[in-house]
């Protein structure tokens, strides 16, 4: 008896230790102004693994934060076309989540006016309206949360820009991903 009390509490040990160390994959955007740090939602499993095959494969590296609006967002990635986008390879089916809503520093993936609401994976934007944009709730996907950066986020809002939104100074972007312990994430965010 005091064998298999034992051998129990040591595999509860050894899972517990394990799962202690299991790394979340943490969006790193690394900007001009700095880096934005984003946690992705495992509750939208199709935009998450989409983002992080992007981002390792340094799709968004050659682009720029292309419309910035204060107290808005900062969008990111593939620009606008008149056409829409019209690529199947990039383009995703709606996860709206109850609660996940485009609350200040949510990640939603940009889309045209098609009437399924499928999201262009290649673009992204980051919430900056401290009250939210509710407006876009169950009308675009939000798959992720700043966890640390929105200061980052406030200096490119407030770039100079023209007329269709654009810093006049390109902001570039690496994007990647970082694999982070639960420890390390609130570590990372200061809790």
């Amino acid at each position: 008896m005091k064998f298999k009390l034992a051998i129990t509490l040591a595999c509860w040990i050894i899972s517990f230790s394990l799962l202690a160390q299991k790394k979340e994959p943490i969006g790193l955007i690394k900007t001009s102004e700095g880096e934005i740090y984003i946690q992705l939602f495992e509750e939208t499993p199709n935009y998450r693994k989409s983002f992080i095959q992007l981002a390792e494969a340094n799709y968004w590296d050659a682009f720029t934060f292309n419309r910035v609006i204060p107290n808005f967002v900062a969008q990111a990635g593939c620009p606008d076309t008149a056409e829409g986008f019209n690529d199947p390879e990039y383009l995703l089916d709606p996860e709206f989540v109850k609660g996940i809503t485009h609350v200040y520093g949510a990640v939603g993936a940009g889309r045209d006016d098609n009437p399924e609401k499928r999201s262009a994976t290649c673009q992204f934007y980051i919430v900056h309206n401290q009250s939210g944009l509710h407006r876009l709730d169950n009308n675009y996907t939000v798959f992720g949360q700043v966890i640390k950066g929105m200061d980052v986020v406030d200096r490119i809002v407030f770039k100079k820009r023209d007329e269709k939104d654009e810093p006049l100074q390109p902001v570039t972007m690496d994007v990647s991903i970082v694999y982070l312990t639960n420890s390390e994430i609130k570590k990372l965010i200061g809790g």
